[in-house]
């Protein structure tokens, strides 16, 4: 018996409730911690470029999440506020500040979202290579065609 192979339409849907409990994931954590969604964006957007070895500055931060230098400065200073997040100068220019998450945030995020992480390998090792190569560049598309969406949106 084959497995029946969902439309487009199907798999949007399917996109949508996925995203809708991610949220729903994320917002019990910024609730727990008494973060907005921003600064809960904003952690996500520091541990990013920490993983991937870029330093980020408080600019850097601000464009990633569409805000103007003085909302970015008030989210940075909220997150310095509860101890997630410290100013630093660049360690290659010390005319440049980065923003870097600290290890109390670090540990707290590793806690909350270590059984997620868990419960998505755990499906992810159902498939099989070749289907996980199908499932990550479905991703990349799907995320470079909703940024492109943005981009066009009008209203």
């Amino acid at each position: 018996m084959t497995a029946r192979i969902p439309d487009a339409t199907e798999l949007m849907f399917a996109i949508r409730r996925l995203n809708v409990e991610n949220d729903r994931f994320a917002e019990r954590f910024a609730d727990l911690h008494g973060l907005h969604r921003t600064d809960l964006n904003a952690l996500v957007v520091i541990l990013d470029a920490y993983a991937a070895g870029h330093p980020l500055t408080p600019g850097h931060l601000g464009a990633a999440l569409n805000l103007s230098p003085p909302a970015t400065t008030a989210l940075i200073n909220r997150l310095e506020g509860v101890g997630h997040v410290e100013r630093r100068r660049s360690a290659t220019d010390r005319r440049k500040v980065e923003v870097v998450l600290n290890e109390q945030a670090a540990r707290l995020a590793g806690q909350f979202f270590t059984p997620l992480a868990r419960q998505l390998a755990t499906v992810i090792d159902e498939f099989a290579p070749e289907e996980r190569e199908v499932i990550g560049r479905f991703l990349d598309r799907a995320v470079e065609a909703t940024a492109k969406a943005r981009r066009q949106s009008t209203a």
